[in-house]
């Protein structure tokens, strides 16, 4: 079920609001066994045949979690190996085997069938969810072990399909804090708020500018100078307010019952180095990465050579968790290199007592959007050679003919002694273009979604978890209501065609 269906929104968000707070006056445990069985339908509505796996996984390491915590030291680290190895042989089937046999079999020559096994949803965000609470057990993190709040935990429709990647000590206190069995005004109103901005990015934004980067990301486009840069901003901001609206929906959706989810995204594109793009990008990923990956490898603490091996391993990892192709490791491994290399130049900086500027500023937040903008392209072609064609044509290697839109200012171009081609590729239009200028806009000048909410209520400033308690708050007003209002008008007359987040596929 997506969140931008009219199911979703007409049918069963309503009814499942209504009898969570029900059932939460009558008793919480009912409340919360109805709020995980409907995130299992939540996830079976997509497959059902998949709600065996998830249930079992969720035994599984549940099962798993509590012969940890009540194991003596020795045995615990054992249970440990065998759960997490457990989780990763599953997630390494379902999504890995055929991209080892295709592997293997373009290396070898052989010619072994392929199994054709389809990726159950959401499969890599509930395994990882998992591997933190069976790390959180074993580090002594976890001390309540009830089966429905631990199939809670991890089926919240909010969150099972794309994340954000949670910790158990994140979620837990609050679904065991019985004011948030009781509706408040508040909650559902920042909630509702959060949940159609997040709406509107995808529906009105992402979902707007899609046909561009499509187009563009075809095999054999051969897009011309102008399309393949167009086409790859496209899929840059479609890729950002995709799955900045998501996580927005989410958060939006979880604050409706109380529950406040981590933030995932803190306006990344206006990063000024690398690290502070992961930073600000996916940013309970980038918190699994460092916590259960790049630390355990040895971090830093073994000197700077050590420091970039684990670097580069990490992130192509972390490109290969994106998917099961080696497009996605040449995007992880460029992310390796590229923070390997902002790690050698701030060294430089500091030993050469350098001073920065705001002309350094600017130039360092193009530069980093560059290099990611860059390395997006291997991160949305389908392989190499169209990862390729669109390179060469951001180089004019196709031409540098322009889109047909372009043709509105035939007379400007002919007046300056120039006479251009139009037989660009025919999807990139008027309103394509005005969206994807406004959402370059937006993302590198706008407020982001917590910015603008943290004037509903205090909270702790992403970056640098600065209390903001001092500053004056003001409440939802009837004019911010009525804005929201028509947003979500917008979103239904849109919603003719619901298409499916990118990082589902993930």
């Amino acid at each position: 079920m997506l969140f931008n269906s009219l199911a979703f929104l007409l049918l069963y968000l309503p009814i499942v609001v209504a009898v969570f707070f029900w059932l939460g006056r009558l008793n919480r445990q009912y409340a919360a066994a109805w709020l995980a069985a409907a995130s299992l339908f939540f996830y079976g509505y997509w497959d059902h045949r998949y709600l065996l796996l998830l249930g079992t996984s969720i035994a599984f390491n549940y099962w798993m979690g509590y012969c940890i915590g009540h194991a003596p030291q020795p045995i615990r680290k054992t249970w440990l190996g065998l759960a997490i190895g457990s989780d990763l042989a599953l997630l390494a089937y379902y999504k890995y085997a055929d991209f080892f046999i295709v592997s293997v079999n373009g290396v070898a020559g052989t010619n072994w069938p392929l199994l054709n096994i389809a990726l159950p949803i959401g499969i890599s965000f509930f395994t990882f969810t998992q591997i933190a609470f069976l790390v959180d057990t074993y580090q002594g993190k976890v001390n309540e072990y009830r089966f429905v709040h631990y199939g809670l935990f991890v089926t919240y429709f909010p969150h099972l399909i794309a994340g954000p990647v949670l910790h158990h000590k994140e979620m837990m206190p609050q679904f065991a804090d019985p004011r948030n069995y009781r509706a408040s005004a508040l909650n559902i109103s920042v909630g509702l708020s959060i949940f159609v901005v997040g709406l509107a990015k995808k529906v009105l934004i992402a979902d707007n500018i899609a046909p561009i980067a499509n187009a563009v990301f075809q095999p054999d486009a051969q897009p011309p100078l102008v399309e393949a840069w167009i086409g790859v901003m496209a899929y840059t901001m479609q890729l950002y307010f995709d799955f900045s609206g998501y996580s927005d929906m989410a958060i939006g959706l979880s604050r409706m019952f109380g529950v406040q989810l981590p933030l995932n995204f803190h306006s990344p594109y206006k990063a000024e180095n690398i690290s502070e793009f992961w930073r600000r990008w996916h940013m309970t990923l980038s918190r699994f990465l460092r916590d259960y990956l790049y630390i355990p490898l040895g971090g830093n603490r073994s000197g700077p050579y050590a420091r970039y091996r684990n670097l580069l391993l990490t992130m192509l990892l972390g490109g290969l968790w994106h998917g099961a192709g080696w497009t996605y490791v040449v995007w992880g491994g460029l992310h390796g290199l590229y923070l390997v290399i902002h790690q050698v130049w701030q060294g430089l900086m500091t030993r050469l007592g350098w001073k920065t500027g705001p002309a350094y500023a600017v130039g360092a937040r193009l530069l980093t959007f560059a290099a990611v903008a860059f390395a997006w392209i291997f991160f949305r072609a389908w392989d190499f050679a169209t990862a390729a064609d669109i390179i060469g044509g951001m180089f004019g290697s196709h031409g540098v003919s322009l889109p047909s839109v372009a043709r509105l200012f035939d007379g400007a171009f002919r007046a300056v002694g120039w006479s251009p081609r139009y037989d660009g590729i025919q999807w990139v239009d008027a309103s394509g273009l005005f969206v994807l200028v406004l959402a370059m806009v937006l993302a590198w000048f706008a407020p982001n979604t917590q910015e603008l909410f943290c004037r509903f209520e205090p909270c702790l400033e992403p970056m640098t978890g600065r209390d903001t308690r001092s500053r004056l708050y003001w409440t939802p007003t009837a004019t911010w209501a009525i804005t929201i209002a028509l947003l979500f008008c917008a979103c239904l007359l849109s919603l003719h065609r619901p298409s499916e987040f990118l990082y589902f596929q993930f």
